[in-house]
């Protein structure tokens, strides 16, 4: 299969940091010498008396002024930790910083582990035994640290010094106390992990009584895994599981160190070694957890199977095989058996797929929902499967077990079943997206449920019309009209397989969509002596292999030959839209304009149609230039794992995902149909929310 290759997750982490620290270094203030007046001060105190012969704890406080946040040891996505140089006396040694439960600010799809009001730093010092009792002493400290607002960041500095009178006490019993109190505490007994597919699952020693409401694991350890991504948990005892999803690339450590949050201000601090992890399953919170919730995005899945029935490439095969019910001599029994197969085979094929999308997920793949298309080796499959149904419908040729106006078998049924559901996989409807995007975070039983509600609403009119004699005796009866009906399917059947054409030269170059033209007139010419050996009465199908044989061998080796990685080009915009990455939105977002980014395929007939009635229109235009609004668009014909990666963090199986982000504001979440209408208001209403038009994805997720 034809494989083109993506950009790396930590090559789009360094752009962001760039985005977030260059890029808005002109605009905000300089590195923050010592005298100045810093966006985060800082003080050097002493928390606890000093001691010769023993560790005394020396706190670095911070005082971040409004709207401004500093960072954990391990910043997350972007951004970047202390830097601390000390100038202690002789035999004085400074310890590991010690740090208190941060919270997670999630922008632009980048998660950040941050303080946003005052916090300390409590950095254990051993006084050496040859130190003098009494007297002063003095120590220094250099310390650089990052300064950010959600829109900027300023790195800064300070030197900073504490004099410290010997075995006295040094600070305020109850700020030493309060300090000391917001360090999260050591387990005693060191957890396990282990590596499964693409999650780090670890085993946290926990006492089952403990209430640890909602838990967020923070890992110290640097790019070992997506911090964007929901972490799942579960209980087995006296230990609590946690699932995590592994960073691209991982280099898994021998130990790993961790914070393990409670809510946004408590929580305990754990290592964890490799070993055996109790195989549970997980549930993930906020990610349509609970039997509600389950029900109603099974609900949602279902509506979102009845509308593919009415896209151009399902309607012909429901209409024509509902048709052939109604034929005369139908019995109830038949009836019911062709009903059951069409839904069994619709059923498995969406379970099928869904299945195959989870497995390369768990794999490492950055894969979505209709992800088969991004493979132009399967685009030509289907272009070629769309070509049959189309001389099928047009009756060039008849294909015996897999007929659509004959009915009375139910292997004809299932087949047609596999067939609709692998012909409806490009296109979306209103109402999927909520229910396929849970299916990536749930639990493999429940997301493969998820799937199977899908096949089941596909199937759900022909089921219905199987089954009440009622809807049969509406439908027409037989007659001659029926051929004609069937000759007018092959009409949209037949755009269906044009469109596809134009997805090969736009995934693969033209010289790849020529040579597959090439194989499609051998293909097509099969097809054609097939239907005339058929009205004679003769053997047909060794004939098509002989005709198709020569054909094939020529497209396995120039299809590949032909294909291009780099055939793909954004079709132009009236909006000039910059090319989605996450540095780019960060650098969109800062500039303190209103944002509006639109993820798209060739491939998506929803994606296209809102361009067309929504995006590429005058009054769209006029209203984004007057509000100096910044168009940015996600372009996923091809597979790309940065816009992959953001369309999983905001719960989006796949395309299209519409998403406006006001000046000042935070993001929102346009509904899955957008009118013009829609987006002038947004340009116009310059107000952070609008109830009704979409849907708050949160800036800020601070642990409560």
């Amino acid at each position: 299969m034809l494989r083109f290759f993506s950009f790396p997750n930590w090559l789009t982490r360094i752009l962001a940091l760039a985005a977030l620290v260059l890029a808005h270094a002109a605009q905000a203030q300089p590195i923050v010498e010592a005298g100045s007046q810093p966006n985060i001060r800082a003080q050097l105190v002493a928390a606890t008396p000093a001691t010769p012969g023993e560790v005394m704890l020396v706190a670095i406080a911070f005082d971040p002024a409004p709207g401004w946040h500093g960072y954990w040891k391990n910043p997350g996505d972007a951004g970047y930790g202390m830097e601390l140089e000390w100038d202690l006396p002789e035999g004085w040694q400074a310890g590991e910083p010690q740090y208190p439960v941060p919270q997670t600010l999630l922008i632009s799809g980048l998660m950040n582990h941050v303080y946003k009001g005052r916090y300390a730093v409590l950095v254990p010092v051993t006084v050496p035994d040859s130190a003098s009792a009494t007297g002063v002493v003095r120590i220094g400290l250099d310390a650089e640290w990052l300064a950010c607002t959600d829109e900027i960041c300023v790195p800064e500095q300070d030197r900073l010094v504490l004099a410290i009178a010997m075995g006295r006490s040094n600070a305020a019993n109850e700020q030493s106390t309060a300090w000391q109190a917001a360090l999260p505490p050591l387990l005693d007994s060191r957890g396990s992990f282990t590596i499964a597919g693409d999650r780090l699952r670890i085993a946290i020693p926990l006492p089952a009584s403990l209430e640890i409401g909602e838990p967020h694991v923070f890992i110290a350890n640097t790019d070992l895994v997506r911090y964007a991504s929901p972490q799942g948990f579960a209980r087995d005892g006296d230990s609590l599981i946690a699932e995590l999803a592994l960073a691209d690339d991982a280099s898994v450590p021998e130990t790993i160190e961790a914070i393990l949050a409670f809510d946004k201000q408590n929580g305990v601090r754990f290592h964890a070694d490799s070993g055996p992890v109790p195989s549970v399953s997980v549930e993930y919170p906020g990610a349509a957890g609970g039997g509600t919730a389950l029900l109603w995005l099974v609900l949602a899945a279902v509506a979102g199977g009845l509308v593919l029935n009415i896209m151009p490439c399902v309607f012909p095969i429901l209409s024509l095989k509902a048709i052939s019910l109604a034929r005369a001599g139908e019995s109830q029994k038949q009836a019911r058996h062709e009903a059951l197969a069409y839904t069994a085979g619709v059923v498995l094929a969406c379970i099928a797929l869904g299945g195959l999308m989870l497995g390369l997920r768990a794999a490492g793949e950055q894969v979505g929902w209709a992800f088969q298309l991004q493979e132009p080796g399967v685009v030509v499959g289907l272009l070629v499967l769309a070509t049959a149904i189309t001389a099928n419908l047009a009756g060039i040729f008849e294909l015996p077990g897999l007929s659509m106006t004959r009915g009375g078998e139910p292997a004809s049924a299932f087949a047609t079943g596999l067939l609709a559901a692998a012909v409806a996989t490009p296109c979306t409807g209103p109402f999927m997206a909520a229910a396929l995007g849970a299916a990536l975070l749930l639990p493999t039983v429940e997301a493969l449920v998820l799937f199977a509600a899908l096949g089941f609403g596909l199937a759900l009119p022909f089921l219905a019309i199987g089954f009440l004699p009622a809807l049969r005796n509406r439908l027409p009866k037989p007659g001659p009209w029926m051929e004609r009906f069937r000759r007018a399917m092959a009409i949209p059947m037949g755009l269906t397989a044009l469109a596809l054409v134009w997805l090969t030269a736009r995934l693969g170059g033209q010289g790849f969509a020529l040579f597959t033209l090439v194989l499609l007139i051998g293909f097509i010419i099969a097809l054609m002596v097939v239907g005339r050996l058929q009205q004679r009465g003769k053997m047909a199908w060794p004939a098509f292999a002989l005709i198709v044989a020569p054909f094939a061998l020529f497209a396995a080796f120039a299809l590949p030959a032909s294909y291009s990685q780099d055939a793909a080009s954004e079709a132009d915009s009236m909006l000039d839209p910059a090319p989605y990455s996450a540095a780019a939105l960060a650098e969109a977002r800062a500039s303190g304009r209103p944002v509006f980014i639109w993820f798209t395929a060739d491939w998506c007939l929803t994606c296209k149609v809102n361009e067309r009635v929504a995006i590429e229109r005058e009054a769209t235009k006029e209203a984004f230039g007057k509000a100096g609004v910044i168009a940015m668009r996600g372009d996923w014909t091809r597979r790309d794992s940065a816009i992959s990666e953001y369309l999983a963090q905001q719960g989006a199986a796949g395309v299209p995902l519409y998403v406006w982000y006001p000046a000042g504001g935070d993001a929102e979440i346009l509904p899955q149909i957008v009118t013009s209408d829609m987006l002038v208001t947004l340009a116009t209403d310059r107000s952070p929310g609008r109830p009704g038009i979409a849907r708050p994805i949160e800036q800020a997720t601070d642990l409560d």
